[in-house]
């Protein structure tokens, strides 16, 4: 049954549910959803938590992961994945879209939107996908004061601040950084663009007791990693933003040059979600038996034969 029809919708506030799940033993696992409809498969997947990512949401606009978005922009995505998840979600809050007041804004805006968590970085825009090379930092000062207003602004709120200054200034300043972001209010500590074990590990020694994030996002800089290897790093939650989008967008460009080639999706449709499959995955007639006016859907089966 979806969320949106279940009997026990959650009561807790998404922070809360955020924060209980870090307090639980073993790594918080949170994969990327990019629409409500890969939320809810994540869901049935037997994930406790999603992660939103900005990158995700900009390419699925046929945009680039710039800082172009909008704070509405952004809640629109929340509120699909966690109506249709109910879910916990943390989410990609770029550089906050501004500064301390915008920042403040940005988390009233998502916390309203139904967002468990959000993370900050300290990039100067135009920001880029951490992975990159050209990236700039604003300094230590400015970015403390963006935790400290998200921090002010929130109210159960998960406040994560996100360092890229591994790869721009070096391993002692992101770990100096991240330090001074947890006095400002942080809850927790994401550093962005680790690219060996032992530097994982060497941020978690200079960080004992404070909870980290690790991203495990394909063909970048971090080598593959499993969940568990991440723990006994000592890291507490791990990301996989973008991966649902790329296996998605692989598929569509598949399925493009087939229909291009074939003049026709024939040579397709064993690699589809069935039409069953997806009346079942959004509920279909979980909501067609709340209105007795509407006749349940009969579902044909299968494509018919040309006659």
């Amino acid at each position: 049954m979806p969320y949106l029809l279940a009997a026990d919708l959650p009561h807790e506030p998404a922070g809360k549910r955020f924060r209980d799940a870090l307090a639980r033993p073993g790594i918080y696992q949170l994969p990327g959803a990019h629409n409500g409809q890969a939320a809810i498969q994540a869901r049935n997947a037997g994930f406790d938590g999603l992660y939103l990512s900005g990158a995700a949401m900009t390419a699925s606009m046929g945009l680039p992961d710039l800082g172009i978005i909008t704070v509405d922009e952004v809640a629109f995505f929340i509120r699909q994945i966690v109506r249709a998840s109910g879910l916990p979600l943390l989410v990609d809050g770029d550089t906050g879209y501004g500064e301390a007041l915008n920042v403040m804004h940005m988390v009233r805006t998502f916390e309203d939107a139904g967002a468990g968590a959000v993370h900050l970085e300290d990039q100067i825009l135009p920001k880029k996908c951490g992975h990159l090379n050209g990236k700039n930092l604003v300094s230590a000062q400015d970015m403390a004061a963006k935790v400290a207003a998200a921090a002010k602004a929130r109210r159960d709120l998960v406040v994560i601040a996100r360092t890229d200054a591994a790869g721009v200034e070096g391993f002692d300043a992101a770990v100096a950084r991240a330090k001074r972001y947890m006095d400002a209010g942080a809850d927790a500590i994401f550093p962005e663009a680790l690219n060996t074990r032992d530097m994982f590990e060497k941020f978690a020694a200079a960080m004992p007791g404070v909870p980290l994030l690790a991203n495990m996002t394909e063909f970048g800089k971090t080598p593959f990693f499993t969940a568990t290897e991440f723990e006994q790093m000592g890291y507490k939650l791990v990301i996989w933003p973008v991966s649902s989008l790329r296996v998605a967008n692989k598929a569509v460009a598949d399925l493009y040059a087939s229909i291009r080639e074939h003049g026709g999706t024939h040579k397709m449709v064993d690699r589809m979600q069935t039409r069953a499959e997806l009346y079942d995955t959004i509920g279909l007639h979980d909501f067609e038996a709340l209105d007795a006016s509407i006749v349940q859907t009969i579902v044909p089966q299968g494509t018919p034969d040309r006659g």
